[in-house]
């Protein structure tokens, strides 16, 4: 996330507006789920032997889709931080 400083001063309702990436801009890479950590953290390794730190998307969330130790996933991640993603989708 990106915070910028608003056009409109300090305070206010429009003080600080946050930028976040569109879905499309994510890189999709397939890993599985190697370590839970607390806070709805997991570590995901990719097919390229890279690790990265997931966490689930909101649709799963929303959904209650459980992700366990072993599954294979989908992660979404930045271009600008490739060692954090997003969990879209869990393989069956």
């Amino acid at each position: 996330r990106r915070v910028l400083a608003s056009p409109f001063g300090r305070g206010g309702r429009f003080s600080r507006q946050v930028l976040r990436m569109a879905r499309e801009d994510l890189i999709e890479v397939q890993g599985t789920v190697t370590h839970i950590h607390a806070g709805g953290l997991y570590t995901v390794k990719g097919g390229n032997q890279m690790e990265f730190t997931a966490r689930l998307c909101g649709r799963m969330r929303t959904n209650r889709i459980r992700v366990v130790l072993g599954d294979r996933v989908t992660v979404g991640v930045s271009p600008y931080d490739p060692s954090h993603g997003l969990i879209t989708f869990r393989a069956r």
